[in-house]
């Protein structure tokens, strides 16, 4: 079993609440909260998540900004409160959600791609690398790129806030 990330993008302000913890229990608070957002503003990798950080950054959890912001950047907002939720919730600033978009759109997949290397990705620990191959490359991880370089660009265009969530798959 592993772990699966969706995205879920918001103005900076919801019903009158600024402070992203509280946003995060007023959007995370329901098990049924991907129902009530509107799908445009939810994206989800599913188990896909470390080994797109790991193709636009080079690593599986760190990396430098605005490119690590991209997947595994962000706040921790649950590490006291994650039983609270139910699920774990990274957020990501307005104020950096731009320059990751601009990064994102600045960078075809092709150039992501060059660091695709199962075995070192393996080597590395990233989630599922053990059943990466071509096909997975382009008829997967392309495909999502594409989602994350489109997501982005419409939360960094309307000065959005992404949520991040993170769950049992």
């Amino acid at each position: 079993m592993g772990l699966a990330m969706s995205y879920l993008r918001v103005p900076p302000q919801l019903e009158g609440e600024t402070d992203p913890g509280r946003i995060a229990r007023l959007v995370f608070g329901t098990p049924d909260w991907r129902r009530r957002q509107p799908s445009a503003q939810v994206l989800d990798l599913a188990g896909h998540w470390q080994s797109l950080h790991y193709l636009i950054t080079g690593d599986p959890w760190d990396g430098r900004q605005p490119e690590a912001d991209v997947v595994c950047g962000g706040r921790l907002l649950t590490e006291d409160g994650a039983a609270e939720l139910g699920v774990d919730v990274i957020y990501l600033a307005p104020d950096r959600v731009k320059p990751a978009a601009d990064h994102l759109a600045g960078t075809p997949f092709a150039k992501i791609a060059e660091r695709y290397d199962p075995a070192a990705m393996k080597a590395a620990e990233v989630q599922g690398a053990g059943g990466l191959d071509a096909k997975t490359r382009d008829k997967v991880l392309k495909p999502a790129y594409e989602r994350l370089i489109g997501f982005y660009g419409k939360a960094g265009t309307d000065g959005q806030a992404v949520f991040k969530i993170m769950t049992e798959a």
